[in-house]
């Protein structure tokens, strides 16, 4: 029989539980955290076996494997008869007719293929005419307060668009050239582009900072004979009807239609100095683009394995944490005893590590947790964010039903204290999680940077469905997609404390009464 005494301690225990709503994380659940069994996931992942983990490549599906197999072992449940889910690739070969025509009120120029301009590897096998209009940098980046496209009617155009970001050589710039910014990125201005509605984009390298202008595009190995014929780009399959004929072009092309390459760097300098766009329709021009590709189909895959979680009603909705697992492969043609491996051991096998020991204390938790967790290591990340682009188009669980994304990448580095959330303005309720959940973990958060929300990495295509993210970040480093990226330089301690923070954030999701909160901070106004 209890004492009275014992008694009243078990009535407080009770109400202290009601009152924070369960949401303390299981000690069983923590102690599954280990630093060591993090330090042989990524000894495994990084390995000079693995590489480079490129997308696609008998090695990637070897990582894939492995994870399978872990998932397995703690008991993560597969959605289907299997943890893959497999996506197409396209292998990108130019074909033999491509053609850029610029016309202005003083003539129409055939440009010269390789010699005046360049289709880009994203570039789509079709053709496309409009007007011209000047779209600065080709950025939308309301949330860091620039967008290109802001006062611009871009739909059925051609958009000229320069290379990088603004105040590019500024340090304090949210565009600074030596940060991994994914705006500055071509890739990334061709998505935007199409997201505007452009027909078609003319890419140009900024003059205001480059002497040489020659239009480079991609190499494509039946233009350049030195190159091995298979060293062609991969895109996403799906996406190919979405593309648009993407080129470069060079010198003679800025004086048809600016009359100098001193205006455009003084139109560059304008934009630079003000942080203001100076976007307009460039009056009498217009453009006539075709570019032609065969395809060659590869396939690839994502690994999921998910945990129901135990409440009746909010086991509907799901919690996606994910990392990506692939990186960059390796330097053909090397010199005997040269390092031609680009292990990716932060970037991202300490993600990667990340998810498998976040998914171990879920399982140690042993479904007391009320919604379900859906844990997605993400394939062609390095590529173009192919597999978390797949999945939002074609997701294993409802898109309206998934209450949030946690992404893990590049955490494993940098001073023990430090680490970057991005995506806390997209939801104040996530936000006070987090914040909650550090108190914990103690470390030096820093939430306002905004610049990696919409690009970077595998949340920003969840940020474009709508779903509130974190992005739990470590910080740049010297080793970035060099093959000096090793394990040997990984704090696994770091991995582990991330690993933490992230999990007692998604427990405090998982158990939530309510739903975190979408804020577009893309919209004017947003706070």
């Amino acid at each position: 029989m209890l004492t009275r005494s014992a008694s009243l301690l078990i009535c407080f225990c009770i109400l202290g539980f009601l009152k924070t709503g369960g949401d303390a994380p299981p000690g069983a659940a923590l102690q599954a955290i280990e630093a060591a069994e993090i330090g042989q996931h990524l000894n495994f992942l990084a390995a000079d076996s693995m590489l480079g983990r490129n997308t696609p490549s008998p090695e990637l599906e070897k990582v894939a494997a492995y994870i399978s197999r872990y998932f397995a072992s703690i008991g993560i449940k597969p959605l289907t008869e299997s943890y893959l889910q497999p996506f197409a690739l396209n292998q990108i070969f130019l074909g033999d007719t491509s053609a850029c025509h610029i016309t202005t009120a003083a003539a129409t120029r055939e440009y010269v293929l390789k010699k005046e301009f360049m289709p880009y590897e994203m570039t789509a096998n079709q053709a496309a005419s409009g007007e011209i209009v000047f779209a600065g940098y080709g950025i939308s980046a309301p949330e860091l307060g620039y967008d290109d496209y802001r006062d611009v009617d871009v739909t059925g155009k051609i958009v000229f668009v320069l290379k990088r970001g603004p105040r590019q050589k500024d340090p304090d710039s949210p565009f600074f050239a030596q940060k991994d910014v994914s705006f500055n990125r071509v890739d990334e201005k061709i998505k935007t582009a199409i997201e505007k509605g452009a027909a078609g984009i003319l890419l140009v390298t900024d003059p205001l900072h480059n002497r040489m202008l020659t239009p480079r595009g991609f190499p494509w190995p039946n233009l350049y004979k030195g190159f091995p014929p298979d060293a062609v780009p991969v895109t996403l399959a799906r996406m190919e009807g979405e593309k648009i004929p993407a080129v470069q072009v060079g010198e003679e092309a800025i004086r048809q239609l600016f009359g100098s390459i001193e205006t455009l760097k003084q139109l560059q300098h304008e934009i630079d100095s003000t942080m203001t766009p100076h976007s307009f329709p460039i009056q009498g021009a217009s453009a006539q683009l075709h570019t032609t590709t065969r395809q060659k189909v590869q396939v690839t895959s994502n690994v999921a394995g998910w945990l129901e979680g135990s409440d009746p009603k909010l086991k509907q909705e799901v919690l996606v944490i994910g990392a990506h697992y692939d990186h960059v492969g390796y330097r053909k043609n090397s010199s005997a005893g040269e390092d031609s491996v680009y292990n990716g051991a932060d970037d991202n096998a300490s993600g990667t590590a990340g998810l498998m020991a976040v998914a171990r204390a879920f399982a140690a938790a042993a479904r007391a947790h009320k919604r379900s967790v859906l844990f997605i290591a993400f394939a062609g990340e390095e590529k173009g964010l192919f597999g978390s682009s797949h999945y939002v188009a074609e997701p294993l669980l409802p898109l309206e039903k998934t209450v949030a994304m946690l992404n893990l990448d590049m955490i494993g580095r940098n001073h023990i204290d430090s680490l970057s959330v991005t995506g806390a303005r997209s939801s104040v309720e996530l936000a006070t999680m987090l914040k909650s959940a550090n108190k914990a973990t103690g470390f030096i958060l820093q939430t306002s940077n905004d610049k990696y929300l919409r690009g970077g990495s595998d949340h920003a295509p969840f940020v474009r469905k709508g779903i509130p993210v974190l992005f739990y970040f470590a910080g740049e480093h010297a080793d970035y997609h060099k093959v000096s990226d090793e394990v040997a330089k990984i704090n696994f301690a770091k991995v582990a404390r991330v690993s933490e923070l992230c999990f007692r954030t998604a427990w405090k999701v998982v158990q939530a009464r309510k739903r975190p909160l979408y804020i577009d901070v893309t919209k004017p106004n947003t706070k």
